[in-house]
């Protein structure tokens, strides 16, 4: 992994333009830009979602893109993700959201997995409302526990897709300390991949690397 938990090697995105760009570890790094840009793409393309046409994605260490499919599966759980909007299964509870992951990738029992909710439903600070469906919350609940659902499994590379859209600044900024925050089972912050469109100022502040692509390439913006 060479300290770089997500790297993209001459990655193509739209324009006839190339993307290369190391991620480093612990660290939070965000790229904006158009949605023709072809920024919408990139977290499917660490997540093996999606194969770009060239170019290849390395996520802890290993290229996704050419894994077998039961092997992908099983690796995406080493990776948080909150998708665009926010990826809530709606006939679940958001507590059944959250736990999904835990219920699915652990061989945890019903009861362990009730105190580890207990600790992510106040972490995230839905305890309220946690046993709403999410079509019975506003936005920012169902993005707290997308989120939650995102770090259920503990992992060290979190990413997230305009994952503060429809926020307020105060809420965007508790988000974003709550992706980063904690520690890792290797007791280090989180390393924190974020795209989307456009990133509050005020947050620029926060995360060490900010980029904006554009017709021109990748441009850092702090």
């Amino acid at each position: 992994m060479d300290g770089h938990p997500l790297v993209f090697e001459a990655v193509t995105l739209n324009h006839g333009l190339t993307l290369d760009l190391q991620v480093p570890a612990h660290c939070a790094v965000s790229i904006v830009g158009a949605e023709d840009s072809g920024v919408g793409c990139l977290g499917r393309y660490a997540l093996g979602l999606e194969r770009p046409a060239s170019g290849k994605v390395l996520v802890l260490g290993e290229e996704i893109g050419t894994m077998a499919r039961r092997h992908a599966l099983a690796f995406r759980r080493r990776v948080g993700y909150l998708p665009a909007g926010d990826g809530l299964l709606q006939n679940l509870s958001l507590y059944d959201n959250i736990a999904l992951p835990l219920r699915f990738g652990t061989s945890l029992s019903e009861r362990e997995i009730a105190g580890r909710m207990r600790i992510m439903v106040t972490m995230v600070g839905i305890g309220g409302v946690a046993q709403h469906r999410p079509a019975a919350v506003n936005e920012e609940q169902r993005r707290r526990a997308a989120l939650a659902r995102a770090l259920a499994l503990n992992p060290s590379l979190v990413i997230l897709e305009q994952p503060f859209d429809g926020l307020t600044v105060a809420a965007a900024a508790e988000l974003l300390e709550l992706a980063r925050g904690g520690e890792t089972a290797e007791g280090s912050m989180r390393t924190v991949f974020i795209v989307g469109q456009h990133l509050p100022e005020i947050l620029r502040r926060r995360i060490e690397f900010c980029y904006r692509l554009g017709r021109s390439g990748l441009e850092r913006e702090n």
